[in-house]
């Protein structure tokens, strides 16, 4: 007879709550933009009032933050304080459907959320990087909820795991099962013999690349606010904007300077570290960027093209749209500058395909990622010589080394997946009653983590009118989407609660 796995709790929970504790500290943290912005908050703001967020952050903040600290305090001593396997499948789900449950707190408590659902639904699109809204008029929202929004994306892109990877090692816990499966790969390969070191120089790439981008757009005009919200938005490859029209009404000079940081935010960690690390030749030699590069160049001039024949009579407005909208579905950031759906049908259409490509493995986008594409492109060649050859040895190659048959299995089984997956989750939206548009757009959004679909959630549209059923349902999408489906789906095996 089988026997259960036993599973250690203690460590679980301690995780989970040095996370809340985190998410509580960033929380109060956006009282200063409440306070800056509607100075009057402290006397008039109250619970479920959307007009004064002050004391909805406050309240939020206080309770997450002390509810985390608590548990990470009261479970510090554990009879087995390692991660396995197991426990790190759980840490990484439960910990993440946590923070989005608390996240939604400001959201209900303010009142600006007409439901908890769609609290929910904003805080799990925010700490995915999906950027999918229900707010049909962001403008309307409060600056600390707008500041709590974008700061849930950029938690959730790269800083809230890899702070706690930073941070376990010094609580005797290891943390390298939750890198890996943060940044998946397809070698173990560590980038630094010390993970905390790395994960520190990682840690300041992401920090530089956000104060840069912060810096540029205010010398590009925007204001401080809109400047640090977008930027946050951007290196997470998140898409939450400040505006109702997203980008579509910053300058020429801010559309460009958030495309460029959107194409080096789709580019995987491991390359940026050697980078920064001076290794140039170990980040150029790789076959992913190369063909993440080339993807995006070909895309933009197919899309410049058709604009320029089809849309516009000039070239410039073209190439333009054709460079920020690619990019940005690309890397599944999903800011737009433009209605694509009001471009011709084989534009459209050509837009939503690239919606299941996604950035380089190791980075904070979602999709397929490009890894995973240049590998099925490498063996179905390579099936289609050993038709001619039956007898040759042909193995498929990356980066100059030989990728074994149970790497191109794991890639052949999540790609299976996720089409099964975008299939069934299409139907059931059909279902519910989302017309097909709207259905397979919002399907492949989510679990692209893109954002904005087709249909009545269009980009220039929200998913309010979505019904409850189908918020959650998406929730669960971009859920598994964000962690690489497999680390949410294991959970609902048998095999795994059995040793």
């Amino acid at each position: 007879m089988a026997r259960t796995n036993r599973v250690n709790l203690k460590v679980i929970l301690k995780v989970t709550g040095l996370l809340l504790g985190i998410e509580g500290f960033f929380m109060l943290g956006c009282l200063g933009f409440s306070a800056w912005f509607d100075p009057y908050s402290l006397e008039e703001s109250s619970l479920f009032n959307p007009t004064h967020d002050f004391l909805a952050l406050f309240v939020s903040g206080l309770f997450t933050s002390v509810l985390g600290l608590s548990l990470w305090i009261s479970n510090r001593v554990s009879f087995r304080n390692s991660i396995g396997k197991n426990e790190g499948y759980l840490i990484f789900t439960i910990s993440w459907v946590a923070i989005s449950l608390f996240g939604a707190l400001p959201y209900m408590l303010s009142g600006v959320a007409q439901s908890f659902t769609d609290a929910f639904f904003e805080s799990m699109s925010g700490f995915t990087t999906t950027g999918a809204t229900i707010f049909t008029n962001v403008e309307a929202v409060p600056n600390g909820l707008l500041f709590w929004r974008a700061t849930t994306q950029w938690l959730g892109g790269m800083a809230i795991i890899l702070m706690s990877i930073a941070v376990l090692p010094f609580l005797g816990i290891g943390g390298m099962q939750l890198f890996i499966s943060e940044a998946p790969g397809f070698s173990p390969e560590k980038l630094h013999p010390r993970i905390t070191e790395t994960i520190k120089r990682l840690w300041f790439i992401y920090l530089s690349f956000t104060f840069v981008l912060t810096l540029l757009l205010v010398l590009g005009g925007n204001s401080f606010f809109d400047a640090i919200c977008h930027a946050f938005s951007t290196v997470s490859t998140g898409g939450f904007s400040t505006r109702n029209d997203s980008i579509a009404g910053f300058s020429e000079f801010s559309k460009y300077i958030i495309a460029l940081f959107m194409l080096m935010a789709g580019i995987g960690t491991s390359i940026h570290y050697f980078a920064f690390t001076g290794q140039w030749r170990k980040a150029i030699a790789s076959e992913e960027l190369r063909y993440y590069f080339s993807l995006i160049l070909f895309c933009i001039i197919i899309c410049t093209v058709a604009l320029s024949m089809l849309v516009h009579d000039t070239f410039r407005p073209a190439l333009g749209e054709s460079v920020f909208q690619v990019i940005s579905i690309i890397t599944t950031t999903g800011f737009v500058t433009t209605n694509y759906q009001q471009w011709p049908a084989f534009l459209w259409a050509f837009i939503f395909l690239l919606m299941f490509t996604g950035a380089c493995s190791g980075s904070t986008g979602g999709g397929v990622k490009m890894v995973r594409i240049l590998l099925l492109l490498k063996n179905s060649t390579h099936e289609l010589k050993r038709l001619v050859h039956p007898q040759a040895i042909i193995p498929v190659r990356l980066n100059g080394k030989f990728v074994g048959e149970e790497t191109i299995f794991n890639v052949l089984a999540f790609f299976l997946i996720y089409i099964m997956v975008f299939a069934t989750g299409s139907m059931v939206l059909s279902f519910i009653g989302l017309d097909f548009y709207s259905a397979i757009g919002t399907t492949a959004a989510c679990i692209g983590n893109i954002g904005p679909g087709l249909g009545n959630a269009g980009p220039m549209h929200s998913y309010a009118d979505i019904p409850d059923a189908g918020k959650w349902i998406l929730s669960f999408l971009m859920l598994i989407g964000r962690l690489e489906f497999l680390t949410v789906l294991i959970l609902f095996s048998r095999s795994f609660w059995k040793q």
